[in-house]
Protein backbone atom coordinates (compact mmCIF):
# COMPACT_ATOMS: atom_id res chain seq x y z
CA UNK A 1 0.00 0.00 0.00
CA UNK A 2 1.38 3.35 -0.94
CA UNK A 3 2.47 5.58 2.23
CA UNK A 4 -0.12 7.95 1.48
CA UNK A 5 -2.49 5.54 3.90
CA UNK A 6 -2.01 6.32 7.84
CA UNK A 7 -2.43 3.66 10.18
CA UNK A 8 -5.66 4.90 11.42
CA UNK A 9 -6.66 5.39 7.68
CA UNK A 10 -5.76 1.57 6.98
CA UNK A 11 -8.10 0.58 9.59
CA UNK A 12 -10.96 2.44 8.49
CA UNK A 13 -10.81 1.15 4.86
CA UNK A 14 -9.82 -2.67 6.37
CA UNK A 15 -13.10 -2.85 8.69
CA UNK A 16 -15.27 -0.88 6.15
CA UNK A 17 -18.28 -2.61 5.31
CA UNK A 18 -18.45 -1.08 1.44
CA UNK A 19 -15.42 -2.45 -0.84
CA UNK A 20 -12.32 0.24 -1.03
CA UNK A 21 -10.36 -0.09 -4.51
CA UNK A 22 -7.44 2.80 -5.18
CA UNK A 23 -6.27 2.60 -8.63
CA UNK A 24 -2.81 4.80 -9.79
CA UNK A 25 -2.99 7.17 -12.53
CA UNK A 26 -2.57 3.51 -14.76
CA UNK A 27 -5.53 2.11 -12.77
CA UNK A 28 -3.41 -0.57 -11.28
CA UNK A 29 -5.09 -1.85 -7.86
CA UNK A 30 -3.38 -0.36 -5.21
CA UNK A 31 -5.58 -0.50 -2.51
CA UNK A 32 -8.11 -3.53 -2.08
CA UNK A 33 -10.13 -4.01 1.24
CA UNK A 34 -11.53 -7.02 2.62
CA UNK A 35 -14.90 -5.73 1.26
CA UNK A 36 -13.91 -5.75 -1.84
CA UNK A 37 -12.56 -9.42 -1.36
CA UNK A 38 -16.19 -10.63 -0.50
CA UNK A 39 -17.77 -8.67 -3.07
CA UNK A 40 -15.53 -9.69 -6.11
CA UNK A 41 -14.12 -12.84 -4.50
CA UNK A 42 -10.29 -12.26 -5.36
CA UNK A 43 -7.93 -12.76 -3.02
CA UNK A 44 -6.00 -9.62 -2.54
CA UNK A 45 -2.47 -11.02 -3.35
CA UNK A 46 -4.18 -12.03 -7.23
CA UNK A 47 -5.65 -7.78 -7.74
CA UNK A 48 -2.83 -5.92 -6.16
CA UNK A 49 -1.13 -4.12 -8.70
CA UNK A 50 -3.27 -5.79 -11.39
CA UNK A 51 -5.45 -3.13 -14.17
CA UNK A 52 -8.68 -2.48 -13.11
CA UNK A 53 -10.03 -3.81 -15.95
CA UNK A 54 -9.90 -7.35 -14.55
CA UNK A 55 -12.88 -6.18 -12.09
CA UNK A 56 -15.22 -4.94 -15.03
CA UNK A 57 -17.41 -6.87 -17.98
CA UNK A 58 -15.46 -6.06 -20.85
CA UNK A 59 -18.15 -4.15 -22.63
CA UNK A 60 -17.80 -1.44 -19.73
CA UNK A 61 -14.40 -1.20 -19.74
CA UNK A 62 -13.66 1.68 -22.24
CA UNK A 63 -16.72 3.49 -20.94
CA UNK A 64 -14.83 3.33 -17.91
CA UNK A 65 -11.68 4.33 -18.89
CA UNK A 66 -13.32 7.49 -20.60
CA UNK A 67 -14.75 8.13 -17.65
CA UNK A 68 -11.70 8.45 -14.98
CA UNK A 69 -9.73 10.60 -17.97
CA UNK A 70 -13.38 13.05 -17.85
CA UNK A 71 -13.07 13.19 -14.34
CA UNK A 72 -9.46 13.52 -13.48
CA UNK A 73 -9.28 16.90 -16.22
CA UNK A 74 -12.39 17.72 -14.08
CA UNK A 75 -12.56 20.10 -11.09
CA UNK A 76 -14.24 17.93 -8.77
CA UNK A 77 -12.34 16.06 -6.04
CA UNK A 78 -15.49 13.51 -5.73
CA UNK A 79 -18.47 12.66 -7.39
CA UNK A 80 -21.09 9.16 -8.25
CA UNK A 81 -19.48 7.43 -11.18
CA UNK A 82 -21.74 6.67 -14.50
CA UNK A 83 -24.52 8.26 -15.85
CA UNK A 84 -26.64 5.38 -14.08
CA UNK A 85 -26.98 5.09 -10.54
CA UNK A 86 -26.25 1.28 -10.67
CA UNK A 87 -23.43 -0.14 -12.59
CA UNK A 88 -21.95 -3.49 -13.18
CA UNK A 89 -18.86 -5.50 -11.64
CA UNK A 90 -17.44 -8.96 -12.62
CA UNK A 91 -16.64 -11.61 -9.60
CA UNK A 92 -13.66 -14.12 -10.11
CA UNK A 93 -16.17 -16.32 -11.75
CA UNK A 94 -17.27 -14.72 -14.34
CA UNK A 95 -20.51 -13.01 -12.78
CA UNK A 96 -21.62 -9.85 -13.25
CA UNK A 97 -23.48 -7.76 -10.54
CA UNK A 98 -24.97 -4.73 -10.21
CA UNK A 99 -22.77 -1.96 -7.66
CA UNK A 100 -23.33 1.80 -6.79
CA UNK A 101 -20.21 3.53 -6.63
CA UNK A 102 -18.19 6.89 -6.26
CA UNK A 103 -14.86 8.11 -7.12
CA UNK A 104 -12.55 10.59 -5.58
CA UNK A 105 -9.36 11.40 -6.40
CA UNK A 106 -6.26 12.85 -4.50
CA UNK A 107 -2.29 13.79 -5.09
CA UNK A 108 0.45 12.22 -3.01
CA UNK A 109 3.97 12.80 -4.20
CA UNK A 110 2.88 14.43 -7.50
CA UNK A 111 1.08 11.56 -8.13
CA UNK A 112 -2.63 10.62 -8.43
CA UNK A 113 -4.47 8.11 -7.17
CA UNK A 114 -8.52 7.60 -7.88
CA UNK A 115 -10.46 5.41 -5.07
CA UNK A 116 -13.41 3.60 -5.50
CA UNK A 117 -15.95 2.97 -2.50
CA UNK A 118 -18.77 0.65 -4.13
CA UNK A 119 -21.94 -1.40 -2.82
CA UNK A 120 -22.97 -5.03 -4.67
CA UNK A 121 -26.86 -3.77 -4.70
CA UNK A 122 -27.78 -7.18 -6.14
CA UNK A 123 -30.54 -8.00 -3.79
CA UNK A 124 -31.66 -4.33 -3.94
CA UNK A 125 -31.52 -4.91 -8.22
CA UNK A 126 -33.52 -8.24 -7.78
CA UNK A 127 -36.14 -6.65 -5.85
CA UNK A 128 -36.40 -4.08 -7.90
CA UNK A 129 -36.73 -6.09 -11.02
CA UNK A 130 -39.35 -8.16 -8.89
CA UNK A 131 -41.18 -4.96 -8.31
CA UNK A 132 -41.10 -4.05 -11.72
CA UNK A 133 -42.37 -7.43 -12.92
CA UNK A 134 -45.07 -7.18 -10.53
CA UNK A 135 -46.17 -3.51 -11.48
CA UNK A 136 -46.15 -5.03 -15.08
CA UNK A 137 -48.02 -7.61 -14.07
CA UNK A 138 -50.56 -5.29 -12.14
CA UNK A 139 -50.67 -2.97 -14.92
CA UNK A 140 -51.57 -6.23 -17.17
CA UNK A 141 -54.76 -6.99 -14.43
CA UNK A 142 -55.89 -3.39 -14.74
CA UNK A 143 -55.44 -2.91 -18.32
CA UNK A 144 -57.24 -6.30 -18.93
CA UNK A 145 -60.24 -5.50 -16.67
CA UNK A 146 -63.75 -5.24 -18.13
CA UNK A 147 -64.48 -2.19 -15.04
CA UNK A 148 -62.85 1.04 -15.24
CA UNK A 149 -60.35 1.15 -11.96
CA UNK A 150 -59.37 5.04 -11.06
CA UNK A 151 -56.79 5.45 -8.59
CA UNK A 152 -57.03 9.31 -6.47
CA UNK A 153 -54.92 11.10 -4.09
CA UNK A 154 -55.96 13.01 -1.27
CA UNK A 155 -56.30 16.25 -3.74
CA UNK A 156 -58.24 13.96 -5.50
CA UNK A 157 -55.98 13.62 -8.46
CA UNK A 158 -55.86 10.89 -10.85
CA UNK A 159 -52.94 8.92 -10.76
CA UNK A 160 -53.53 5.44 -12.12
CA UNK A 161 -56.44 5.49 -15.37
CA UNK A 162 -56.40 2.21 -17.01
CA UNK A 163 -57.79 0.94 -20.28
CA UNK A 164 -61.23 0.61 -19.58
CA UNK A 165 -61.46 3.60 -17.90
CA UNK A 166 -60.25 5.39 -21.20
CA UNK A 167 -63.09 3.52 -22.71
CA UNK A 168 -65.78 4.18 -20.45
CA UNK A 169 -64.57 8.03 -20.12
CA UNK A 170 -63.45 8.79 -23.85
CA UNK A 171 -60.59 10.06 -22.10
CA UNK A 172 -56.78 9.01 -22.76
CA UNK A 173 -55.01 8.34 -20.04
CA UNK A 174 -52.01 10.69 -20.60
CA UNK A 175 -54.72 13.70 -20.44
CA UNK A 176 -56.38 12.10 -17.26
CA UNK A 177 -53.48 11.37 -14.78
CA UNK A 178 -52.93 15.04 -12.55
CA UNK A 179 -56.17 15.90 -13.72
CA UNK A 180 -58.74 15.68 -10.97
CA UNK A 181 -61.39 13.88 -10.80
CA UNK A 182 -64.21 15.98 -11.06
CA UNK A 183 -63.97 15.84 -14.70
CA UNK A 184 -65.38 12.70 -14.37
CA UNK A 185 -68.22 13.75 -12.07
CA UNK A 186 -71.70 15.96 -13.26
CA UNK A 187 -71.04 19.13 -11.47
CA UNK A 188 -74.34 18.95 -9.64
CA UNK A 189 -72.46 15.89 -7.97
CA UNK A 190 -69.30 17.34 -7.05
CA UNK A 191 -69.85 18.92 -3.54
CA UNK A 192 -71.71 15.05 -2.48
CA UNK A 193 -68.91 13.23 -3.80
CA UNK A 194 -66.33 15.51 -2.17
CA UNK A 195 -67.82 14.67 1.52
CA UNK A 196 -68.43 11.08 0.28
CA UNK A 197 -65.46 10.44 -0.15
CA UNK A 198 -64.08 12.32 3.10
CA UNK A 199 -66.57 10.92 5.15
CA UNK A 200 -65.40 7.73 3.67
CA UNK A 201 -61.68 8.25 4.47
CA UNK A 202 -62.23 9.47 7.98
CA UNK A 203 -64.22 6.22 8.63
CA UNK A 204 -61.10 3.61 8.13
CA UNK A 205 -63.24 1.42 6.04
CA UNK A 206 -61.63 -0.37 3.57
CA UNK A 207 -64.06 -0.98 0.97
CA UNK A 208 -67.85 0.70 0.46
CA UNK A 209 -70.43 1.20 -2.84
CA UNK A 210 -70.69 4.44 -3.29
CA UNK A 211 -73.56 6.80 -2.87
CA UNK A 212 -76.64 6.40 -1.42
CA UNK A 213 -77.90 4.94 -4.39
CA UNK A 214 -77.94 1.81 -5.93
CA UNK A 215 -76.76 3.77 -9.44
CA UNK A 216 -74.69 6.86 -9.56
CA UNK A 217 -73.64 9.16 -12.61
CA UNK A 218 -70.48 9.61 -14.25
CA UNK A 219 -69.69 12.26 -17.15
CA UNK A 220 -68.12 11.14 -20.30
CA UNK A 221 -65.30 13.83 -21.80
CA UNK A 222 -67.64 14.77 -24.24
CA UNK A 223 -70.04 15.83 -21.73
CA UNK A 224 -72.45 12.84 -21.71
CA UNK A 225 -73.68 11.79 -18.30
CA UNK A 226 -74.46 8.07 -17.98
CA UNK A 227 -75.09 5.70 -15.06
CA UNK A 228 -72.50 3.79 -13.24
CA UNK A 229 -72.20 0.99 -10.59
CA UNK A 230 -69.41 1.66 -8.41
CA UNK A 231 -67.01 0.93 -4.86
CA UNK A 232 -64.41 3.04 -3.59
CA UNK A 233 -61.33 1.53 -1.26
CA UNK A 234 -58.77 3.37 0.09
CA UNK A 235 -55.23 2.38 1.26
CA UNK A 236 -52.35 4.18 3.59
CA UNK A 237 -48.75 3.85 1.61
CA UNK A 238 -45.83 6.14 2.98
CA UNK A 239 -48.24 8.48 5.12
CA UNK A 240 -50.32 9.20 1.84
CA UNK A 241 -53.99 8.02 1.56
CA UNK A 242 -55.31 6.96 -2.06
CA UNK A 243 -58.24 5.98 -2.98
CA UNK A 244 -59.29 3.57 -5.88
CA UNK A 245 -62.67 3.60 -7.51
CA UNK A 246 -64.19 0.63 -9.49
CA UNK A 247 -66.87 1.39 -11.77
CA UNK A 248 -69.39 0.07 -14.42
CA UNK A 249 -70.96 1.14 -17.06
CA UNK A 250 -74.90 0.53 -16.77
CA UNK A 251 -76.07 2.61 -19.55
CA UNK A 252 -77.31 -0.84 -21.25
CA UNK A 253 -78.68 -2.40 -18.14
CA UNK A 254 -80.16 0.90 -16.79
CA UNK A 255 -82.16 1.23 -20.16
CA UNK A 256 -83.17 -2.25 -20.29
CA UNK A 257 -84.64 -2.04 -16.42
CA UNK A 258 -86.33 1.31 -17.56
CA UNK A 259 -88.12 -0.24 -20.17
CA UNK A 260 -88.98 -3.42 -17.87
CA UNK A 261 -90.24 -1.60 -15.44
CA UNK A 262 -92.58 0.82 -18.47
CA UNK A 263 -93.64 -3.34 -19.53
CA UNK A 264 -94.85 -3.92 -16.12
CA UNK A 265 -96.61 -0.92 -15.94
CA UNK A 266 -98.18 -1.32 -19.45
CA UNK A 267 -99.11 -4.90 -18.20
CA UNK A 268 -100.62 -3.67 -14.27
CA UNK A 269 -102.66 -1.35 -16.30
CA UNK A 270 -103.90 -3.69 -18.73
CA UNK A 271 -104.63 -5.96 -15.69
CA UNK A 272 -106.25 -3.33 -14.04
CA UNK A 273 -108.84 -2.81 -16.84
CA UNK A 274 -109.20 -6.43 -17.52
CA UNK A 275 -110.27 -6.27 -13.58
CA UNK A 276 -112.24 -3.69 -14.17
CA UNK A 277 -114.07 -4.98 -16.99
CA UNK A 278 -114.47 -8.59 -15.56
CA UNK A 279 -116.21 -6.68 -12.33
CA UNK A 280 -118.62 -5.04 -14.61
CA UNK A 281 -119.13 -7.92 -16.66
CA UNK A 282 -120.01 -9.53 -12.77
CA UNK A 283 -122.04 -6.23 -11.86
CA UNK A 284 -124.08 -6.48 -15.16
CA UNK A 285 -124.67 -10.16 -15.05
CA UNK A 286 -125.55 -9.49 -10.95
CA UNK A 287 -128.02 -7.03 -11.87
CA UNK A 288 -130.13 -9.13 -14.57
CA UNK A 289 -130.18 -12.05 -12.41
CA UNK A 290 -131.90 -9.53 -9.60
CA UNK A 291 -133.53 -7.42 -11.98
CA UNK A 292 -135.04 -9.57 -14.49
CA UNK A 293 -134.85 -13.65 -13.16
CA UNK A 294 -135.32 -12.28 -9.84
CA UNK A 295 -138.80 -10.23 -10.87
CA UNK A 296 -139.46 -13.26 -13.11
CA UNK A 297 -139.35 -16.06 -10.40
CA UNK A 298 -140.77 -13.65 -7.74
CA UNK A 299 -143.66 -13.42 -10.50
CA UNK A 300 -144.17 -16.94 -10.83
CA UNK A 301 -144.07 -17.74 -6.87
CA UNK A 302 -146.89 -15.19 -6.60
CA UNK A 303 -148.39 -17.16 -9.70
CA UNK A 304 -148.44 -20.32 -8.37
CA UNK A 305 -149.59 -19.14 -4.67
CA UNK A 306 -153.09 -17.68 -6.64
CA UNK A 307 -153.04 -21.02 -8.34
CA UNK A 308 -153.47 -23.06 -4.96
CA UNK A 309 -155.44 -20.68 -3.13
CA UNK A 310 -157.83 -21.05 -6.01
CA UNK A 311 -157.90 -24.86 -6.40
CA UNK A 312 -161.09 -25.53 -5.09
CA UNK A 313 -161.52 -29.30 -5.06
CA UNK A 314 -158.45 -30.86 -6.81
CA UNK A 315 -157.18 -33.70 -6.24
CA UNK A 316 -154.62 -34.50 -3.09
CA UNK A 317 -151.94 -35.69 -5.53
CA UNK A 318 -152.41 -31.62 -7.40
CA UNK A 319 -151.84 -30.15 -4.26
CA UNK A 320 -149.04 -32.06 -3.40
CA UNK A 321 -147.19 -31.47 -6.64
CA UNK A 322 -148.15 -27.69 -5.98
CA UNK A 323 -146.51 -27.36 -3.17
CA UNK A 324 -143.26 -29.14 -4.08
CA UNK A 325 -143.14 -26.27 -6.73
CA UNK A 326 -143.86 -24.29 -4.12
CA UNK A 327 -141.12 -25.20 -2.07
CA UNK A 328 -138.54 -25.50 -5.42
CA UNK A 329 -139.41 -22.27 -6.72
CA UNK A 330 -138.26 -20.38 -3.05
CA UNK A 331 -134.54 -22.17 -3.31
CA UNK A 332 -134.69 -21.55 -6.54
CA UNK A 333 -135.27 -17.28 -5.85
CA UNK A 334 -133.10 -17.83 -2.85
CA UNK A 335 -130.14 -18.85 -4.95
CA UNK A 336 -130.77 -16.35 -7.62
CA UNK A 337 -130.19 -13.94 -4.62
CA UNK A 338 -127.12 -15.29 -3.52
CA UNK A 339 -125.63 -15.72 -7.11
CA UNK A 340 -126.41 -12.77 -7.87
CA UNK A 341 -124.74 -11.11 -4.21
CA UNK A 342 -121.73 -13.82 -4.69
CA UNK A 343 -121.11 -12.11 -8.12
CA UNK A 344 -121.61 -8.65 -7.40
CA UNK A 345 -123.42 -7.31 -4.21
CA UNK A 346 -125.38 -4.06 -5.76
CA UNK A 347 -124.99 -2.31 -2.57
CA UNK A 348 -121.37 -2.01 -2.68
CA UNK A 349 -122.70 0.31 -6.37
CA UNK A 350 -125.37 1.44 -4.49
CA UNK A 351 -124.45 2.02 -0.88
CA UNK A 352 -120.56 2.16 -1.34
CA UNK A 353 -118.13 -0.38 0.63
CA UNK A 354 -118.90 0.82 4.22
CA UNK A 355 -121.97 -0.90 3.72
CA UNK A 356 -121.47 -3.66 1.68
CA UNK A 357 -118.56 -4.69 3.76
CA UNK A 358 -121.25 -4.87 7.36
CA UNK A 359 -123.48 -6.86 4.93
CA UNK A 360 -120.79 -9.19 4.30
CA UNK A 361 -119.37 -10.12 7.68
CA UNK A 362 -123.61 -9.60 8.85
CA UNK A 363 -124.19 -12.37 6.11
CA UNK A 364 -120.92 -14.21 6.71
CA UNK A 365 -122.14 -14.89 11.00
CA UNK A 366 -125.84 -15.31 9.59
CA UNK A 367 -124.96 -18.28 7.04
CA UNK A 368 -121.81 -19.58 9.41
CA UNK A 369 -123.22 -19.05 13.40
CA UNK A 370 -119.79 -17.78 13.94
CA UNK A 371 -119.58 -14.58 15.87
CA UNK A 372 -118.19 -11.85 13.63
CA UNK A 373 -117.01 -8.35 15.02
CA UNK A 374 -116.16 -5.48 12.75
CA UNK A 375 -114.50 -2.80 13.67
CA UNK A 376 -114.87 0.62 10.56
CA UNK A 377 -113.00 3.93 10.33
CA UNK A 378 -113.47 6.71 8.50
CA UNK A 379 -113.08 8.08 4.97
CA UNK A 380 -113.69 4.65 3.42
CA UNK A 381 -116.08 5.60 0.72
CA UNK A 382 -113.68 4.56 -1.93
CA UNK A 383 -114.53 4.56 -5.60
CA UNK A 384 -112.96 2.37 -8.75
CA UNK A 385 -110.90 -0.70 -8.40
CA UNK A 386 -110.38 -0.12 -4.75
CA UNK A 387 -113.68 -0.40 -3.23
CA UNK A 388 -113.49 -3.99 -5.46
CA UNK A 389 -110.09 -5.31 -4.05
CA UNK A 390 -110.99 -4.37 -0.56
CA UNK A 391 -114.32 -6.29 -0.30
CA UNK A 392 -113.20 -8.77 -2.42
CA UNK A 393 -110.01 -9.58 -0.04
CA UNK A 394 -112.53 -9.66 2.80
CA UNK A 395 -115.15 -11.63 0.95
CA UNK A 396 -112.26 -14.29 0.04
CA UNK A 397 -110.72 -13.99 3.93
CA UNK A 398 -114.45 -15.15 5.30
CA UNK A 399 -115.33 -17.76 2.87
CA UNK A 400 -111.73 -19.86 3.50
CA UNK A 401 -112.99 -19.24 7.40
CA UNK A 402 -115.94 -20.98 6.73
CA UNK A 403 -114.47 -23.55 4.97
CA UNK A 404 -111.60 -24.14 6.53
CA UNK A 405 -110.54 -22.71 9.68
CA UNK A 406 -112.94 -25.04 12.20
CA UNK A 407 -112.74 -21.11 13.83
CA UNK A 408 -114.93 -20.33 16.85
CA UNK A 409 -114.94 -16.38 16.58
CA UNK A 410 -113.90 -13.46 14.21
CA UNK A 411 -112.61 -10.80 14.11
CA UNK A 412 -112.47 -7.96 11.19
CA UNK A 413 -111.25 -4.45 10.95
CA UNK A 414 -111.41 -1.83 8.20
CA UNK A 415 -109.25 1.30 8.48
CA UNK A 416 -107.84 4.13 6.58
CA UNK A 417 -104.55 5.93 7.61
CA UNK A 418 -103.72 9.25 5.47
CA UNK A 419 -103.55 7.84 1.77
CA UNK A 420 -103.72 3.89 2.58
CA UNK A 421 -106.20 1.39 3.45
CA UNK A 422 -105.50 -1.23 5.80
CA UNK A 423 -107.54 -4.27 6.10
CA UNK A 424 -107.56 -7.16 8.99
CA UNK A 425 -109.19 -10.42 9.47
CA UNK A 426 -108.44 -12.76 12.10
CA UNK A 427 -109.68 -15.96 13.11
CA UNK A 428 -109.04 -18.52 15.95
CA UNK A 429 -109.20 -21.49 13.96
CA UNK A 430 -106.90 -24.41 13.36
CA UNK A 431 -104.42 -22.60 11.55
CA UNK A 432 -101.74 -23.74 8.60
CA UNK A 433 -98.79 -23.95 7.96
CA UNK A 434 -97.50 -21.17 5.29
CA UNK A 435 -94.35 -22.66 4.55
CA UNK A 436 -96.31 -26.12 3.17
CA UNK A 437 -97.15 -27.33 0.29
CA UNK A 438 -99.80 -25.46 -1.54
CA UNK A 439 -103.04 -26.85 -1.63
CA UNK A 440 -106.54 -26.76 -3.37
CA UNK A 441 -107.66 -23.92 -1.56
CA UNK A 442 -104.25 -21.83 -2.31
CA UNK A 443 -105.79 -20.35 -5.32
CA UNK A 444 -108.05 -18.02 -3.36
CA UNK A 445 -105.15 -16.56 -1.39
CA UNK A 446 -103.37 -16.01 -4.39
CA UNK A 447 -106.32 -14.74 -6.14
CA UNK A 448 -105.89 -11.61 -3.29
CA UNK A 449 -102.51 -11.64 -3.46
CA UNK A 450 -102.94 -10.53 -7.17
CA UNK A 451 -105.62 -8.80 -7.00
CA UNK A 452 -103.88 -5.98 -4.46
CA UNK A 453 -100.63 -6.48 -6.30
CA UNK A 454 -102.17 -5.24 -9.39
CA UNK A 455 -103.03 -1.47 -7.30
CA UNK A 456 -99.76 -1.83 -5.61
CA UNK A 457 -100.49 -3.19 -2.41
CA UNK A 458 -99.17 -6.30 -0.21
CA UNK A 459 -101.30 -8.99 1.32
CA UNK A 460 -99.74 -10.57 4.50
CA UNK A 461 -100.28 -13.81 5.73
CA UNK A 462 -99.45 -15.41 9.50
CA UNK A 463 -101.04 -18.38 9.83
CA UNK A 464 -99.81 -21.44 11.85
CA UNK A 465 -101.11 -25.14 13.23
CA UNK A 466 -103.69 -24.26 16.14
CA UNK A 467 -102.98 -20.74 16.25
CA UNK A 468 -105.88 -19.76 13.74
CA UNK A 469 -105.01 -17.35 10.45
CA UNK A 470 -104.44 -13.52 10.34
CA UNK A 471 -104.77 -12.26 6.65
CA UNK A 472 -103.51 -8.22 6.59
CA UNK A 473 -103.71 -6.15 3.63
CA UNK A 474 -102.25 -2.70 3.01
CA UNK A 475 -103.47 -0.88 -0.41
CA UNK A 476 -102.12 2.41 -1.08
CA UNK A 477 -104.50 5.13 -2.96
CA UNK A 478 -103.42 6.74 -6.37
CA UNK A 479 -103.50 10.48 -5.59
CA UNK A 480 -106.44 11.19 -3.41
CA UNK A 481 -107.23 7.41 -2.87
CA UNK A 482 -110.33 7.40 -4.43
CA UNK A 483 -109.65 7.59 -8.47
CA UNK A 484 -108.86 4.71 -10.42
CA UNK A 485 -105.31 4.23 -12.09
Amino acid sequence: MHRALTAAGLGIIESAMDAVITVDEEQRVVVFNPAAERVFRWPRDKVMGQKLDMLLPARFRDAHQAHIAAFDRGDGHARGMGARTVLNGLRSDGEEFPIEASISRYQDGGRTFFTVILRDVTERAQAGERLARSEARLRGILDSAMDAIITVDERQHIVLFNEAAELVFGCPRHEALGAPLSWFIPERFRGGHGEHVSRFGQTGATTRRMGAQRIVMGLRRNGEEFPIEASISQIEEQGQRFFTVILRDVTERDRAQRALERSREEIRALAVSASSAREQEMNRIARELHDELGQALTSLKMDLSWIREHMGEASTAAKTKLAAMQVLLDGTVAATRRISSNLRPLMLDDLGLPAAAEWQVQNFSARTGIPAELAMGQNLDLEGPYATAVFRVLQESLTNIAKHAGASSVEVALDREGDTVTLLVRDDGKGFATDAAPGRNCFGLLGMRERVQLLKGEVAIESSPGRGTTVEMRLPLAGSGERAP
